[in-house]
């Protein structure tokens, strides 16, 4: 299992609007579609992802470049990512899935704080 937490989506402080609707900034765009390249070698079969906008275009070229379908759960939005998120994570784990998530569950799963766009194996 992969997990990715979303690229940057601008400054949260900066966004008037819901926060489930912030996208992707265009460092954010870069960060996604380098995501393709760097992840190349890497055995997916899934893509699951938070729904807010910010991850679901995280994973959106990868989605398209390896012609697979983007999974949204609930469990990894940022308000319930913690317990529930975890507890999916969890039961993904040793599967060749990428779970695209916002910051805060890498911590909780595996010990380690994630960088916007960046990637652990877990």
């Amino acid at each position: 299992m992969i997990v990715l937490r979303h690229a940057w989506a601008g400054d949260s402080s900066k966004w008037k609007g819901d926060d489930r609707l912030r996208p992707l900034d265009e460092r954010g765009r870069e960060q996604a579609k380098k995501l393709v390249g760097k992840l190349a070698d890497q055995e997916i079969e899934r893509i699951v992802s938070s729904p807010y906008d910010r991850c679901v275009q995280t994973v959106e070229p990868l989605a398209r470049a390896r012609g697979l379908e983007i999974e949204l759960r609930e469990e990894l939005a940022q308000e319930r990512q913690v317990p529930e998120g975890v507890q999916l994570a969890e039961s993904l784990k040793g599967q060749p899935v990428v779970i695209c998530v916002h910051g805060g569950l890498s911590e909780e799963l595996v010990g380690q704080h994630l960088k916007k766009g960046k990637w652990l194996e877990a």
